[in-house]
Formats: C-alpha cells, structure tokens, sequence
C-alpha cells in the first residue's frame, strides 16, 4: 500500500457563482476552454462529504476541450444553507435538473462519484431528465451502503453537532482519511476536511449525514434498467466503504453493455487517489461514439 496516494497539489477551482435553485443557493463552478469553443459540456457531481474540490483536478484537464460545470450540492462545500434545507437525495437530484437547465448543458454527459451516483440516477429515473452520457465512480446505488457511522449519527445527530471542536475534527479527519487505499497527502486532506470545521460546519457534517437514507436508493434500483443513456462504471479496487464488487452488479442491472473500469491499488477516492486513471478513463468515454 503506498504511504502516499494523492497529488500534494490542490487545484483551486474558479470563484462560484450562486444560483438560485428553488429558493436554496447553490455554488456552480464554470471552467471553459480559452476562446470559448467547446467539444459539448461535462457535468461533474460530487458526493459525500465531499465538495466539487475532488473533481478540481479532472476539471482544469477537461476544460481544455469541455466546458465543465460544477456544483456543490446545498449542505456541502461553499453551498451554505439554513438548517431547515432538505439535504435527501431526492432533494439534490431535483436541484441538479434545475441547474442543468439553469446551464443550457448540451450532450449532458455527466460524470457522478459517491452519493453524486445517486442524485444523478435520481434526476434521470425520477424527474426524466435526460443525459447524454454517465459516467458513475463508487457510486452509492446498490445496498449496502451507509456505515455503522451512518447509523450512530442519524441517531444522535444532536448529540455529535455540539462535540468538542477538536475532538469533532479529529472524527472528521479520521472518516475523511479513512476513504482511500493509502495516506492522502496532507494538502488534501486538509482541503476536503477544512469545509467542516467550526461553527455552523459541525452542525451541517452530522446534519447531512442523518439526513442520506439507503431507503432513498431502493427506487433507483428498481429502475435501472429504465436508464435511457449510455453509462459506464469505475471503481476504486480497494474501497473501503464500497467494495468493487458492486461495480459488476451494477452493471448486471444495467441495459446493455456498461463497461466498467476497475483503477488498483485506490479506494473510495479514485478522483483524488488516481486523477491521472480517472482523466484517462474520461477521455477515452468522451472520444467514443455515443459516449459507450
């Protein structure tokens, strides 16, 4: 197992634009390629309790050729929002069809990691809207998933929003570090778990975790074989939150041919742990006829 797994460098994204979404502010991040001209639009979703900073590096690279959009869903990142804001998946997916309208994104291939598979699916199955392409990374989908963690918070969710403040970004650093394969580098971790710390962060890390529910993905399931675009698959060999083998049974509910891109030697956060795999993978996807 490598000591290191990650890049020590963070790319910062550009500065959000807040939309409006249903009266939630929504931060979107927009990266075009200089000149303007495009090669369709890539829309990349993250997932939890992450922020679009684990796409930073996809997005630059992918911007050469793409306009590439970004959000962070209400609850996460710079998405700062009341504690009455539903943060469910069914919420977030609804927000993500809004904003791709918001966009005018063409071709729609989306690009989905963690709960991000979820919403996306969500908006799909649910809402009908309607994507060129998917593209789905660790993707919370098939049962199980929410840990034990998952569990104890939903339950005492008051309880943890009001730990010590040390001791609170002790527990979020260790959940954070313990996503991926190897030691991420410090800078990165750093970024992913700054987001959270102090005060109303500490509320909102417990908030939206009590508020993701496995029973919100059953309906997907269901429906996958309803899914009216090309996907494929990739997967950390070593997740330690979902195992890879779930990547082959998601694609044996799938119509179709989904193929799947397995990255050794990574866990759950292929994106920051390989961004070199991942970017080759994306652009093989985005050169292919049909996005297949």
């Amino acid at each position: 197992m490598p000591a290191t797994s990650s890049s020590s460098t963070v790319p910062p994204l550009p500065r959000a634009e807040v939309v409006d979404v249903g009266g939630v502010p929504v931060a979107t991040y927009v990266l075009e390629p200089r000149g303007g001209a495009h090669r369709g639009d890539v829309v990349l979703c993250h997932g939890t309790p992450w922020s679009s900073q684990v796409w930073s590096r996809a997005a630059h690279e992918l911007s050469r050729e793409h306009r590439v959009l970004l959000w962070d869903m209400p609850g996460y990142g710079r998405s700062r929002v009341a504690p009455d804001v539903a943060l469910d998946l069914r919420s977030q997916s609804q927000r993500l069809g809004a904003l791709l309208e918001h966009w005018g994104a063409s071709e729609r291939h989306v690009v989905a990691h963690d709960v991000g598979g979820a919403v996306a699916l969500g908006a799909h199955l649910l809402d009908g809207v309607d994507l060129g392409a998917l593209f789905l990374w660790d993707a919370v989908v098939l049962d199980p998933w929410g840990s034990a963690f998952f569990r104890l918070v939903a339950e005492h969710e008051q309880v943890f929003a009001v730990l010590p403040a040390a001791l609170h970004a002790a527990l979020v650093r260790e959940y954070v570090s313990g996503a991926a394969a190897g030691a991420l580098h410090a800078a990165w971790l750093e970024a992913l778990v700054e987001p959270w710390l102090g005060e109303p962060a500490q509320a909102a890390f417990y908030r939206q975790v009590a508020q993701l529910a496995a029973a919100d993905t059953g309906q997907l399931v269901a429906g996958l074989g309803e899914v009216r675009c090309p996907v494929r698959i990739g997967w950390g060999a070593e997740d330690p939150w979902l195992p890879a083998e779930q990547a082959h049974r998601l694609r044996e509910l799938l119509p179709g041919e989904s193929p799947v891109v397995v990255v050794p030697g990574t866990g759950h956060l292929v994106p920051v742990e390989r961004p070199g795999a991942v970017l080759e993978a994306l652009r093989a996807w985005l050169t292919a006829p049909g996005g297949v």
